[in-house]
């Protein structure tokens, strides 16, 4: 292949990715962001998403199925973000400093009483629950998304709901 040939194939790859991104990151990054709470974490959580999945892209099974490959590292990445601050919060904690304030400054005159009790479950259950009713997924695509079991996906739903109804003062 000559070189003019190889700079068209290349061309005609980065304007099918774009395309991809502008069609999946809008949504992806709301994902993100129901995820963390924070608008710039979701914004690099999407980017980093974007380049492990094109860089596999060849690799991919359906590349139809672009948008699940990308919840699915979204979620992977989110969980990971969640993970690596709490191994860094215990590691200070052993070694008897304070931990760093909050990363995330929240706003409580601009958020709705839902949005913080939200913000409040365990990254496992806000996962779940945003899977489910936002991202209106069934149980059985909500846990293959999280690799984990149908029934896990259910109780984490039901734990999760449970606990916002008490937060909201609707509870038990």
């Amino acid at each position: 292949m000559s070189t003019v040939g190889v700079r068209e194939v290349m061309h005609e790859q980065s304007g099918r990715i774009g395309e991809l991104y502008d069609r999946h990151a809008p949504e992806a990054a709301r994902l993100a962001y129901l995820l963390t709470g924070n608008r710039a974490l979701a914004e690099d959580l999407v980017h980093d998403a974007f380049v492990r999945i094109i860089g596999r892209f060849r690799d991919l099974r359906s590349p139809d199925s672009f948008h699940w490959y990308l919840n699915r590292t979204v979620v992977n990445l989110a969980n990971s973000h969640f993970r690596h601050g709490r191994v860094e919060r215990q590691h200070l904690e052993r070694e008897g400093h304070n931990p760093p304030p909050a990363a995330i400054a929240v706003d409580v005159e601009g958020h709705q009483d839902m949005w913080r009790s939200l913000q409040l479950l365990p990254p496992r259950q806000r996962t779940a629950i945003v899977l489910r009713f936002y991202e209106d997924l069934s149980e059985a695509r909500v846990a293959e998304v999280m690799s984990c079991p149908v029934g896990t996906v259910k109780s984490l739903v039901s734990r999760g709901l449970r606990r916002l109804r008490v937060e909201l003062g609707s509870g038990e």
